[in-house]
C-alpha cells in the first residue's frame, strides 16, 4: 500500500494485498468492508460508501461511484472500470410508498431496492457506464463508454454497448487469460 489518504485511515482497510495503490483524494466510507488484492489501484476522486471485495491487478479509475451504502460490490481478478463509472447497489424505489433519499429518517423511507454488484474477471467498464442493482457480469465481458447496465443476462467474452446495453461482439478471451497466467507465472503467483 502506498502514499496517505486524506479521507480514511487505510491501515483499517479488512484487507489490502501487496502492492495496492489508493488515491489520495479517494473516498472509502466503510474501510473495514473493503478488501483489495494484489496490485489494485483505485484512482483520486473515487466515492465508496458501500461494502467492496475487489480481486488482484484490477482497477478503478478516477471519479468513479460505487454507491449503495447496504450494498456489496464484488469485482474479480484483471478488471478494469475507467474513469467516470457507477455502479448502483442500492436505489429508492421511485414507485412511492415513502420518502426518499439518505437523509429521510428510515421509518419515514420508501421501500429501497438493495442487490449486490458482481463483476467477474477481466471485466471491462468504459468510462460512463452504469451499472444498476443486481447485475452479475460474467467473466471478460466489456462494456463500451457510456453503457446502461441492467439487470438482464450478459455473455462472457462479449462486448456490449448502448442504453439500454446491446451486444456489438466478441473479445478473445483465450488470449487473455493465457496473457494473466504468462504474468501470474513472471511474478510467482
Amino acid at each position: 500500500m502506498t502514499s496517505k489518504n486524506l479521507f480514511f485511515d487505510q491501515s483499517k482497510l479488512k484487507r489490502c494485498g501487496k502492492g495496492c495503490i489508493i488515491g489520495l483524494t479517494a473516498r472509502i466510507r466503510k474501510p473495514e468492508k473493503v478488501s483489495l488484492g494484489t496490485n489494485s489501484i483505485i484512482d483520486d476522486f473515487t466515492y465508496i460508501p458501500c461494502e467492496l471485495a475487489m480481486g488482484s491487478y484490477s482497477h478503478i479509475g478516477s471519479g468513479c461511484h460505487l454507491i449503495g451504502g447496504k450494498g456489496k460490490v464484488t469485482i474479480g481478478n484483471f478488471v478494469n472500470i475507467a474513469p467516470g463509472c457507477n455502479i448502483v447497489t442500492a436505489q429508492d424505489d421511485y414507485r412511492g410508498g415513502g420518502l426518499t433519499g439518505a437523509a429521510v429518517p428510515e421509518k419515514y423511507s420508501g421501500k429501497a431496492i438493495v442487490e449486490p454488484v458482481h463483476i467477474g474477471d477481466h471485466a471491462l467498464l468504459g468510462c460512463g457506464t452504469v451499472v444498476l442493482p443486481g447485475v452479475k457480469i460474467p467473466e471478460g465481458m466489456a462494456a463500451g463508454a457510456l453503457t446502461l447496465l441492467n439487470k438482464q443476462k450478459y455473455e462472457p467474452w462479449t462486448l456490449y454497448a448502448g442504453i439500454p446495453a446491446k451486444k456489438v461482439g466478441r473479445r478473445d478471451g483465450a488470449l487473455i487469460k493465457a496473457q494473466a497466467k504468462k504474468l501470474l507465472q513472471e511474478e510467482g503467483e
